[in-house]
């Protein structure tokens, strides 16, 4: 058995093409890596083949140390600050004052499963084998779920779903939602947010995923981070120690929660997800987990999707490569049926990324939300049959589209089959209702809407405000 996503030999190429991005010369550690024969080319699901000779696994810890220790190249334009941040924030916001209604919150719950779980089966398939198994079985373009039923032999075994997935995410298996990261992370800032209130640290984050997350439901960076809090470190220093996985995805699956009960105040919402997301990432890293729970806050409220974007690009820093990398997506969704053509150019920019990478991903949801124009089905399916990291794309579409939509207005097919409950192993949350998750957001953000000052006029930068439909 390889323990996957916190081997030294794993980490190591990981490693080197992180620092890359960043800058970083770490020309001087691939060539010690390769002249002991050691791999440079990143495992894609996190493991290589076979375990590493010990003198390997003894150099990569060496070498994993050295990466940590080369100055850092951070500038202004990608602060690692939240005061820094903030400080290119508006002073107020155009945005409906919250909280937001129940049927809008129900919706972002059912709308994030739905999401979630229609990526699920192609989760690590590439964007090319996502349409021969949808052209093999006469769904394409994808417009309903994926099914095995039709599918040709050796296009399934070109194309093998995800193993851990596909019996409970297939159109003939589902039954309810099944257990997925996407949601276990949603349902956990849910109970940080019920245990500590909206003062809570880093560290009461921490502890939570020590309490009530097992270990063996994280990946990428926080299976790194949570192995550095076993170690005895504390945030933020769980972010970076040996952990080249610090800007990836997995923050900005983590924080739609703190925007539905923030509504109408992307400020707050980003407040909140800093918090939660240094504990396992850094720069853009983080950047995409207040993008996110932004976007959440206007979706809970707003009228249009441009609304929501507009709230999650004002929060980012503005001369980052992130920011740059959701406004020019976003630029290429707006105003097009020619969704094909989209994608193509987000892999001609961003193509060279890992596809659990957090800036590609980001690519392909803003590309898909301005594409959707609000629309769940539409929305949802541009972004999974763009491929990379479907079902966590798939997830944050959904929950935008499926908050601005509203429960009542989902349509019954892809909503049925989730049969209202979701499964989780965080201890309480097993078989819960989507019901009773909107109904304990709405009785935080109505909390936080009593104990919080008054949010100002509703006017900013961008210009006056706009009415919207809270429902």
């Amino acid at each position: 058995m390889r323990i996957t996503w916190v081997q030294p030999e794993d980490l190591l190429p990981h490693e080197i093409a992180a620092s890359r991005d960043e800058g970083r010369e770490v020309a001087a550690i691939a060539r010690r890596w390769a002249a002991a024969g050691g791999e440079l080319t990143p495992p894609v699901s996190g493991a290589s083949a076979s375990p590493a000779p010990a003198r390997l696994r003894a150099l990569a810890t060496e070498l994993l140390d050295a990466a940590d220790a080369l100055p850092a190249t951070g500038s202004a334009d990608e602060p690692e600050d939240l005061a820094a941040v903030r400080a290119s924030w508006p002073a107020t916001w155009s945005l409906p004052a919250g909280p937001a209604a129940y049927d809008r919150l129900h919706g972002a719950w059912l709308g994030r499963a739905v999401g979630c779980l229609l990526g699920k089966p192609v989760e690590k398939i590439p964007r090319h084998g996502i349409r021969e198994i949808l052209v093999a079985t006469g769904r394409w373009p994808l417009r309903d779920w994926f099914t095995a039923r039709g599918l040709p032999a050796e296009v399934a075994a070109r194309w093998p779903w995800n193993r851990r997935s596909a019996p409970t995410s297939l159109a003939e298996n589902i039954d309810g939602m099944p257990e997925d990261d996407d949601l276990n992370f949603a349902l956990l800032a849910l109970r940080v947010l019920e245990t500590y209130g909206r003062d809570f640290t880093s560290a009461d984050v921490a502890q939570a995923w020590l309490d009530w997350l097992p270990g063996g439901r994280v990946f990428t960076a926080e299976r790194v981070a949570y192995r550095n809090l076993l170690l005895g470190l504390a945030p933020p220093a769980t972010a970076r120690r040996h952990n080249p996985f610090r800007e990836w995805i997995g923050a900005q699956i983590r924080t739609d929660v703190y925007g539905w009960v923030n509504a109408g105040r992307p400020d707050r919402a980003a407040e909140l997800a800093w918090r939660d997301a240094t504990v396992s990432h850094v720069r853009a890293g983080v950047y995409g987990a207040i993008w996110v729970a932004a976007m959440a806050a206007a979706a809970a409220v707003a009228a249009a999707v441009d609304e929501v974007l507009d709230a999650g690009e004002a929060v980012l820093p503005p001369g980052s490569r992130f920011a740059a990398t959701v406004r020019e997506a976003r630029a290429l969704g707006a105003g097009t049926d020619d969704w094909e053509a989209v994608v193509d150019e987000l892999y001609a920019r961003h193509g060279h990324l890992h596809w659990v990478h957090v800036r590609n991903n980001a690519a392909l949801v803003a590309a898909a939300l301005a594409y959707g124009r609000g629309e769940l089905e539409r929305s949802i399916c541009a972004v999974v049959s763009g491929g990379w990291d479907t079902d966590s794309t798939g997830a944050t579409v959904g929950a935008v589209t499926g908050a601005l939509t509203g429960a009542s207005g989902l349509p019954d097919r892809w909503v049925a089959p989730l049969r209202g409950r979701l499964a989780s192993s965080i201890a309480g949350f097993d078989g819960i209702g989507f019901d009773e998750l909107a109904a304990r957001t709405a009785a935080l953000a109505d909390a936080g809407t009593r104990a919080a000052p008054p949010a100002g006029p509703t006017t900013t930068a961008a210009g006056p405000a706009t009415p919207g439909d809270a429902r």
